[in-house]
């Protein structure tokens, strides 16, 4: 198909509060613009790709293919869009994408949906509803909105690239985004359902992300006799116990071990030294505070790791009992636990049977 892409990238972006517009702010490990310029290559759905900006200077020192042009936007939107449409009339497109940089998470699949119904109509624009109730102020009346009837546009936005051209450039007001003209000259536009991602970013609060830590945990004990065993807080039928002077649960003190290194604080023996105050103490004991702290500070964990060295019990027997237990401990799903047992090929202590070992690692991340 005979489609043009382009990039709005000229605003100065006052409202996001940095030194640097928002659309050369990196996000997701890579500036915003980048996000729409790999999408819109990579859907392979257009002949030209034109970015419109006023950092001719920084944009100019990229790389970029052959089908990508850049030219100097405008003051306002509405004057970059004018400018991309006089610039991409000598190729004489049939139809012409009209995207803001700002939104960085569309997805290709709705490029792709946008081209097919552009194919039997002039004009198609994403929408979503509301999810806010929204109300309208009038001089000194206020009036609340049915949501039900309120569409929040989004970009990209297509065109057949004649009719957009001879509108836009009749046009006597600023607008915010194409589909506004279209609306205001009575013509037709197919809907179509948008995507909640492709949020527009305004404030730097629009892309910030919470702070994500990582922690190893390991540990060891000797298998002894006449000792029960507790692995995650289970207790397993088996010959022998861990040595210890808690209970010995290997896969416990691992979890702890490794909120704590992803917590930045220190490790198990700072807070449960082998005193007589802790002799003796069952592991989830240990692991209550520690999970009462990691809570209190703001965080929360995303996943958890577990491998359980030894060459008896079999793991796969009580993995579903371990994981139950380790959940309700941590206070997190199932799903987020994953426990493998590893033997050592009857090497050492572990093959053996005179020892079992375990190390984990964690996913914690802070929130404000």
């Amino acid at each position: 198909m005979n489609n043009y892409f382009v990039i709005l990238a000229a605003g100065k972006s006052k409202r996001f509060n940095k030194k640097i517009p928002k659309q050369f702010f990196k996000y997701q490990n890579k500036e915003i613009i980048d996000h729409s310029i790999e999408k819109s290559l990579s859907s392979k759905l257009f002949k030209k790709i034109l970015i419109v900006s006023n950092n001719l200077k920084h944009l100019k020192k990229k790389k970029y293919p052959k089908s990508i042009s850049i030219i100097k936007g405008g003051k306002e939107r509405s004057d970059s869009s004018l400018k991309a449409l006089k610039y991409l009339k000598r190729y004489k497109p049939k139809n012409v994408f009209i995207h803001d940089a700002a939104r960085p998470n569309f997805s290709i699949k709705l490029l792709k949906n946008i081209a097919k119904n552009l194919k039997n109509n002039k004009a198609v624009v994403p929408i979503i509803s509301s999810k806010d109730t929204i109300k309208y102020k009038t001089q000194n009346q206020i009036f609340n909105l049915n949501r039900n009837n309120l569409l929040l546009t989004q970009t990209p936005q297509a065109f057949r690239f004649k009719e957009l051209y001879k509108i836009t450039n009749n046009r006597k007001n600023k607008v915010t985004d194409e589909a506004t003209l279209f609306i205001n000259n009575d013509f037709k536009i197919k809907f179509i359902p948008g995507e909640k991602a492709n949020n527009k970013i305004t404030y730097i609060d629009d892309i910030k992300t919470p702070k994500t830590f990582y922690g190893l945990g390991f540990d060891i004990h000797k298998l002894v006799k006449n000792k029960k065993l507790y692995l995650g807080g289970v207790k397993i039928p088996f010959h022998s116990g861990l040595e210890g002077h808690s209970d010995g649960d290997v896969i416990l003190h691992a979890i702890i071990d490794s909120i704590l290194g992803a917590i930045r604080k220190k490790d198990i023996g700072t807070y449960f030294p082998n005193t007589r105050q802790f002799k003796n103490i069952r592991s989830p004991k240990m692991l209550k505070p520690i999970m009462i702290n990691l809570n209190k500070s703001n965080f929360f964990i995303n996943n958890l790791d577990i491998n359980l060295i030894c060459q008896k019990p079999r793991v796969s027997k009580y993995r579903d009992k371990i994981i139950k237990s380790v959940s309700k401990l941590t206070g997190i799903n199932e799903n987020q636990i994953n426990l493998k047992g590893k033997t050592v090929e009857k090497l050492g202590l572990i093959g053996k049977e005179k020892a079992i070992a375990c190390e984990t690692i964690i996913s914690i991340t802070k929130y404000d």
